[in-house]
């Protein structure tokens, strides 16, 4: 197994930055295209409020439940061996478009300020369809402090389906995948798709997973994500990385094989995090909260996985919270607590209703630190607004033209920071309004009035 030593190597991020200054002046004039007068209102969420009580944080608190590695080696062992992230990697099948080859409504969906400095298209057929909906984000960046897996710099981008057309739901409803995006060349970005499944029958066999994919973190050699319907979180080992050697609409063991819906490789969990007070609910009287979206701090010590509470009813308060990481080196990439208990290591609400992304971050000149929350239009065809809030109050980017906060993307996910290039990255998940998109955050900063 990979160690994180072997990750840590001489920081190289001149690669990533080298089209900052070509991108910026195309997508600047990208942001023209959009109508500021869509943006509306300013509902200013105010300060923080912090989570002290005893009954607060049970609320929060998470119980570890890890697959046995037996099994895990029995369903590695019986498809062939573990391949990796480099095998998924060398076989990329689809191309992501640069700024310039997206389309008007593509660049139209960018946030009119801050600009992003890069951005990307996917390929037309995921671009366009219905039936998957893209939703969250992490990176490599989030993996290791050097942004690399061996020699690559890779972003994951986790898409759901949800096929809003359909007569009536299918066994696909609630499919989770991935995008394995290999971005080691800022130029020429390539992906692979992998589903996300879960072993069972003693790792003789595997079932999908179903989850809505509304935040996922990549850190050391561990990928969390959220749970369907927001009920706790799954882990998987980037290690375990398998490939199906049946292509069929099948998932699981069929014959002699594996098949996962067509796709050509697959990602089992490893195990959860569920919370310990029961089912999460939403909407009135909500007391274990549904998880929304997440992103990583490496400003905290020890780091720290952030999560904020599932959009309900936009009346109510929104929980945002943070559980620290675990430092033993048995246990890298897993949560705080060896015993099987995770408890949040901070908490606080906020009146920002309907969350689509949040981000913690501390600055070394900062005395605390500053949350950053994307909030969504109403409306899918106004572009939604991104605050930074602390205990003290909160303050939004603000559209230079008319002075307005609906100057952020539409349809925002999750939030990733870049810690090596000073990058916050999102995506947009609206259909032939979709892209894969980085701002700088010292840009956000400024944009703040």
């Amino acid at each position: 197994m990979k160690q994180r030593g072997r990750h840590r190597r001489r920081r190289r991020g001149q690669a990533l930055r080298a089209t900052l200054a070509g991108t910026a002046l195309a997508l600047t004039a990208a942001a023209t295209l959009i109508s500021t007068s869509q943006a509306t209102g300013s509902n200013n969420p105010g300060g923080l409020t912090a989570l002290r009580s005893t009954s607060a944080a049970q609320q929060l608190r998470l119980h570890e439940n890890l697959t046995s590695r037996d099994a895990l080696d029995t369903l590695s062992g019986n498809m062939g061996g573990n391949v990796g992230v480099d095998g998924v990697l060398g076989d990329t099948d689809h191309a992501m478009r640069n700024t310039a080859d997206c389309t008007t409504d593509e660049r139209a969906a960018l946030p009119v300020e801050p600009t992003a400095t890069r951005a990307y298209c996917w390929d037309d057929a995921d671009a366009r369809t219905g039936q998957w909906k893209p939703r969250s984000v992490t990176t490599s960046g989030d993996a290791y402090d050097d942004g690399r897996w061996d020699t690559h710099q890779v972003i994951l981008a986790g898409w759901t389906h949800r096929d809003g057309q359909a007569a009536a739901p299918t066994r696909e409803e609630g499919l989770a995948k991935i995008a394995f995006v290999d971005a080691t060349d800022p130029d020429a970005l390539r992906y692979r798709w992998v589903l996300l499944v879960a072993p069972r029958a003693g790792g003789k066999d595997f079932s999908a997973v179903h989850s809505g994919l509304g935040g996922m973190v990549w850190y050391q050699d561990k990928l969390i994500v959220t749970a369907a319907h927001g009920e706790g979180l799954l882990v998987f080992d980037l290690h375990r990385l398998l490939r199906a050697d049946v292509d069929s609409g099948a998932v699981g063991r069929v014959g002699d094989g594996y098949s996962a819906a067509g796709y050509r490789y697959v990602l089992p969990a490893i195990g959860s995090y569920d919370p310990e007070g029961g089912a999460c609910t939403r909407g009135r009287d909500r007391a274990v909260p549904c998880f929304g979206s997440l992103s990583l701090d490496r400003s905290t010590s020890p780091d720290s996985l952030v999560a904020t509470e599932a959009a309900g009813d936009r009346t109510e308060r929104t929980r945002i919270w943070r559980y620290a990481y675990s430092t033993a080196a048995y246990r890298t990439g897993l949560l705080a607590d060896a015993q099987g208990h995770v408890d949040a290591a901070e908490a606080f609400t906020t009146k920002a209703a309907g969350v689509s992304g949040v981000l913690s971050h501390r600055s070394a000149d900062a005395r605390e630190a500053r949350w950053y929350v994307g909030r969504p239009s109403d409306s899918r065809t106004q572009h939604g607004s991104l605050w930074r809030q602390t205990g003290d109050g909160a303050e939004a980017a603000t559209c230079t033209a008319d002075q307005s906060h609906a100057c952020w993307s539409l349809g925002s996910g999750s939030f990733s920071y870049w810690q090596q290039t000073g990058e916050l990255w999102t995506l947009t998940d609206t259909p032939a309004q979709r892209a894969l998109y980085a701002v700088p955050l010292s840009s956000v900063d400024g944009s703040l009035g």
